[in-house]
């Protein structure tokens, strides 16, 4: 049982990725620091599951390295990120295309590559053949246009790749899908690489989003590679908690009010400090602070299979040009990370966007066949994980510097304030640790470092 007077400079609402980040950051400042958790574990929304030896991440949204914060973090220096085939497996017409960077790429260099148009490379010997059904044969050139058209692209990601992320904020804001067809690009460039790539890259199947987010998304794929956490999305937030002094995060504690120096939880009592942090998802935000705006979401459905006999696209990501089906994305996740499966097991991880179809599993089996052309009926299913609230959307007029200080001691963060990403909820947790710090080091007291504003703004 906790002490219903406990005493702490921050109060931090919310042991997802975002205030875990921020209290390491206050910590290390010096600043006492308790964190609450209404959920029994940490990671709020970057969950695994543990299934006879799988690790099935409930969203699993996809990282990459090129993430700034990922460097930043030390609590992050021991995360190892186990990194996707370069580019991605476009599926069209029954073909399969690759389109991304040259093998070994990545970083500054590897941007200048990072949308060439390869042909897929032949099926490396001793893979196992597929079944009755052909897997789909490589293709070079469509469904990403003329070699004319590859250099387009392949030009504006490197320039893309390079461009300071304060000149691409000031950019004119549109939804990303008309903004691709106002930059020029031909519609099989568009269709058949971009749209799909963004989808996965955003969870917004309709390109809804801030073309500015779409920017900064095609920004870090052009400059990195894909990934995803060794051993699951879990390891990330479980990292960030063991860096912590023993006894800072205290989980299955619910929050019912907070105020600039208190918290009052259902079952724990008060909490006496000089400032809060709440880090919760947005709509648990805005109920703990009246004014907030709420964001939509994107929903997320994301269903694992496993199999004795992996499709034969190695460690890439597989994307559906022609929107033939429910799956927007899928991969052969154990290939890319062989911890997340037992021996002799393929993991294949299958993402939808959207409301999911009635008959979830049989749509996606049915569709994964024709995906990577081989049998699917006998593929066992692990898990399904539907996540109504899965990602905050993004729409224009998207501000991605939302303010995380609402007055002297009290601020918020997480993917709500940012991008709806890692990079988002850490960025954001990254500048509320800076406003409360320096905060806390005005003269006098905090609460009245700042006595012109009274109550939290809607923001």
């Amino acid at each position: 049982m906790l002490q219903p007077a406990y005493q702490a400079d921050v109060v931090v609402v919310g042991a997802g990725v975002a205030g875990l980040s921020a209290a390491h950051r206050l910590i290390s400042a010096g600043v006492t620091t308790a964190v609450l958790e209404a959920a029994p574990c940490v990671g709020g929304r970057m969950s695994t599951e543990k299934v006879d030896g799988f690790r099935l991440d409930r969203i699993g949204q996809l990282l990459s390295t090129a993430y700034p914060e990922l460097a930043l973090a030390p609590a992050l220096a021991a995360l190892a990120l186990r990194s996707f085939a370069p580019g991605v497996l476009v599926h069209s017409d029954g073909r399969h295309h690759r389109a991304g960077a040259q093998p070994g790429a990545g970083g500054a260099r590897g941007a200048l590559h990072a949308v060439r148009a390869l042909a897929s490379a032949p099926r490396p010997s001793g893979l196992p053949r597929p079944g009755p059904a052909s897997a789909p044969k490589a293709r070079p050139g469509a469904p990403l246009g003329t070699a004319v058209d590859q250099a387009r692209l392949a030009g504006a990601l490197t320039r893309l790749a390079t461009t300071p992320v304060e000149r691409l904020l000031r950019r004119p804001e549109l939804p990303a899908g008309r903004a691709l067809a106002a930059r020029g690009l031909p519609a099989g460039t568009i269709d058949g690489f971009l749209r799909p790539l963004l989808a996965a890259l955003l969870c917004d199947p309709e390109l809804s989003t801030s073309s500015r987010c779409a920017d900064l998304a095609l920004r870090a794929f052009a400059a990195g590679r894909l990934c995803v956490p060794e051993g699951g999305a879990d390891v990330l937030p479980e990292l960030l908690a063991r860096s912590l002094p023993p006894g800072t995060v205290h989980t299955g504690v619910r929050v019912t009010s907070v105020a600039t120096d208190t918290v009052t939880t259902a079952e724990h009592g008060e909490f006496r400090c000089r400032a809060v942090l709440v880090a919760t998802d947005g709509v648990t935000a805005a109920e703990l602070l009246p004014g907030l705006r709420v964001p939509d979401f994107h929903p997320v459905t994301v269903v694992h299979h496993t199999t004795d006999a992996p499709p034969a696209t190695g460690g890439s990501l597989l994307l559906d040009a022609d929107r033939g089906g429910p799956v927007a994305h899928t991969a052969v996740v154990s290939e890319v990370d062989p911890s997340r499966a037992p021996a002799g097991r393929a993991l294949v991880s299958s993402t939808v966007l959207g409301p999911p179809p009635a008959d979830v599993d049989t749509a996606v089996r049915i569709h994964l066949a024709r995906l990577y052309g081989v049998p699917t009926a006998r593929w066992e299913t692990l898990a399904v994980h539907h996540t109504p609230r899965a990602v905050p959307a993004m729409r224009p007029p998207h501000d991605l510097r939302r303010p995380v200080r609402l007055l002297a001691g009290l601020y918020v963060c997480g993917d709500h304030r940012d991008t709806s990403t890692v990079q988002g909820a850490l960025h954001s947790a990254h500048r509320a640790a800076r406003a409360i710090l320096a905060d806390l080091g005005a003269a006098g007291s905090l609460h009245r470092a700042d006595p012109v504003r009274t109550t939290a703004r809607a923001a």
